[in-house]
């Protein structure tokens, strides 16, 4: 008999439990129970606004079991908050790796990128295109929801990766967070892969993301029975 954790997928700024559709067909494919939680921060204009630990609320209320989170962009932050005791390992792909007191604005130095549109309360992404979905056939740029800037601000009280396994998936092409900054968080990890790829290898590259993610969460085999 053998038991695998769950997968939990937990997106980026601006998406939604959308993007994950490709990578999890895959892993769903092989068996495994994979989940995907909807971040309050992303949410319609006209939506309330939530931050950060919101987000980290929506996370743990996610996890039932022995799972594996896969968190993506500003999704590695909250996930690094929702510390759980399920949660067996977290895979960062081209994903925000804080330590407590850091938030995303002070991981991009205080200052907005200029592919930010940033408005009273809420933050759009310009050219997502070229931003998030370079290498993607067909970029579902229509799919993106504004962003609370609240979520931005908000910093990290509690950082997983010091007591729970980690894996961090570098993205070589990326346009949203710079490869350097990606390899500098990466030594926080307990190891770390590349994938020569985008903002978005979910989309771009699924087989491969879902082999570094297979590779990191294989069976827990049981030990015969005795007697």
């Amino acid at each position: 008999m053998s038991e695998r954790p769950a997968i939990l997928l937990v997106h980026g700024a601006w998406h939604g439990s959308w993007c994950w559709e490709p990578l999890r067909t895959l892993l769903e494919s092989d068996g495994r129970r994979v989940d995907a939680v909807d971040l309050p921060s992303v949410a319609p204009e006209s939506a309330p606004r939530h931050g950060m630990h919101d987000d980290a609320a929506a996370i743990r209320n996610a996890i039932s079991g022995p799972t594996v989170i896969v968190a993506h962009s500003y999704g590695g932050i909250p996930a690094t908050q929702a510390t759980h005791p399920d949660v067996r390992h977290i895979v960062y792909v081209a994903a925000f790796m804080p330590d407590v007191n850091d938030s995303l604005m002070k991981m991009v130095g205080g200052t907005p990128p200029p592919w930010w549109d940033m408005r009273e309360d809420v933050i759009h992404a310009k050219t997502p295109e070229t931003v998030f979905f370079n290498g993607v056939e067909n970029p579902p740029a229509d799919r993106l929801h504004p962003q609370s800037k609240q979520a931005f601000l908000e910093e990290v009280t509690e950082a997983a990766w010091h007591t729970t396994p980690s894996t961090y998936v570098i993205a070589t092409a990326d346009n949203a967070i710079p490869p350097a900054a990606q390899e500098a968080m990466a030594r926080r990890a307990t190891a770390k892969a590349s994938l020569d790829a985008g903002h978005s290898p979910f989309l771009s590259c699924p087989q491969d993301l879902a082999a570094i993610i297979q590779a990191v969460s294989p069976p827990r085999r049981s030990s015969p029975a005795s007697g």
